[in-house]
């Protein structure tokens, strides 16, 4: 693998941290700052409205810029955000460095899968992609709990500082081993749209919306669940919280070969053991020894479903894959917000702590049932079953095609195959799409 996927993969790591972090300095932040932990969690959702928001709008900002200097600069704009988030004088103010760290997290994405499948040869591009996806993974076993403990004994401020110095150290890293990538002729905003608005775009992020949440349901109440289900004491959650991260980590390494080799039977596959796994934790969540077990199953199957996801809206949008891949990650904040806030109704009414993972599997099957109506569409063309039989019934039968040679000759007896060559951009399909 190219080493420009490792730059692309400690950029990844620190938006990881950032990302998820919060989520454990509220009470510290909300005790320093003279507010509620209710009131701190705003911190999260203004990093998620700055993610949804500003990946499709920087990314069609972006679209004629070189993408090596556009990752260089939603990285600056990270460090801009996180430095302004440490050095926020009053809540107001951090919830705006939130926001602002969250704009370019979508569209950095985004870019960064565009580029991580063209550095990489045909059969390879989805272990491209999940491979600068473990540093997001990474960033939830290391990251988020060293962070943590440093804002736990230093204060919160020194964590964004060095979330912070960790975006510079990845703008150094991108400058130094990502190669110039140029522009190409027909890189523009309205194609980028237009390549949005095709159906089975749309139907994969709608499937990361349902699919996705799915794993937030539960994840967004872990804590909860480790000190008031699984009978840990509140020392474990971070213990918990790491193995949720090394089965996201297990569940990266997986996807990439396998999406490589089957796309969509690995997307269908993933939402289904993401089902399955849901439905029995409730289950298993009182024995401990299960209960760890199920955590790293959710943190594998739940994160499988992230690059297969990615290459099919990039695929599908053919050769203007950005505004897709980075719209895809609005998709999956999306998921995040409503995840969260289905699990915490079913908890407030009463169903007890385990019972967000029901909600969950409601939620896999919904994106599963999404996915596999696509596929289903993709196949026929979007036709009813009997239009297409008739269709192909009323066609003649074609003639054998046979190669031309590489002079461009054919062999005698009836025309050659010919292969329309790709599109400059755009990543290949790989089989089962």
């Amino acid at each position: 693998m190219p080493l420009a996927l490792l730059a692309l993969a400690v950029s990844a790591f620190g938006i990881g941290t950032t990302e998820f972090v919060m989520m454990g300095l509220l009470p510290n932040v909300a005790d320093d700052l003279g507010t509620s932990v209710p009131t701190a969690g705003y911190l999260v959702s203004a990093y998620a409205i700055g993610v949804v928001l500003g990946a499709p709008l920087l990314t069609g900002l972006g679209s004629r810029v070189p993408r090596k200097k556009m990752l260089l600069l939603l990285m600056a704009l990270f460090t801009v955000g996180n430095l302004a988030s440490a050095l926020a004088p009053d809540f107001g103010w951090l919830v705006a460095g939130r926001f602002l760290a969250g704009l370019p997290h979508g569209a950095f994405f985004g870019v960064g899968a565009v580029v991580a499948a063209r550095l990489v040869s045909e059969g390879r591009q989805a272990r491209a992609v999940a491979t600068m996806f473990l540093g997001l993974t990474v960033a939830n076993i290391v990251g988020v709990p060293a962070a943590t403990l440093l804002g736990q004994h230093l204060g919160w401020r020194a964590t964004f500082l060095v979330v912070a110095a960790i975006g510079l150290a990845a703008m150094a890293a991108l400058a130094r081993l990502v190669p110039r990538i140029p522009v190409e002729a027909h890189q523009d905003v309205r194609r980028e749209l237009r390549a949005l608005g095709n159906r089975q775009v749309l139907l994969g992020l709608l499937t990361a919306v349902f699919g996705f949440a799915g794993v937030f349901a539960v994840y967004s109440y872990l804590s909860a669940m480790t000190t008031k289900a699984m009978g840990f004491g509140e020392s474990s959650v971070t213990l918990v919280l790491a193995l949720f991260g090394i089965g996201m980590t297990l569940g990266a390494l997986a996807a990439g070969p396998l999406t490589d080799r089957a796309l969509r039977p690995t997307l269908y596959g993933s939402l289904g053991a993401l089902a399955v796994v849901l439905v029995a934790f409730p289950f298993t969540v009182h024995v401990q020894w299960a209960a760890l077990a199920m955590v790293v199953l959710l943190g594998a199957v739940g994160f499988m479903t992230t690059t297969p996801l990615q290459m099919l809206v990039m695929n599908k949008a053919k050769d203007a894959p950005t505004l897709a891949s980075a719209s895809n990650h609005s998709a999956f904040n999306l998921a995040n917000a409503g995840g969260a806030w289905l699990g915490g109704v079913a908890i407030a009414a009463g169903w007890g702590w385990t019972s967000p993972a029901f909600v969950g599997a409601v939620l896999a099957v919904a994106g599963l049932a999404i996915a596999a109506t696509a596929g289903y569409l993709d196949r026929n063309g979007g036709k009813p079953r009997s239009r297409v039989v008739a269709a192909n019934s009323a066609r003649p039968a074609p003639s054998p095609a046979r190669p031309a040679f590489e002079d461009g000759t054919v062999a005698p007896g009836g025309p050659a195959t010919h292969v329309e060559p790709s599109p400059p951009g755009a990543p290949s399909s790989p089989s089962g799409v």
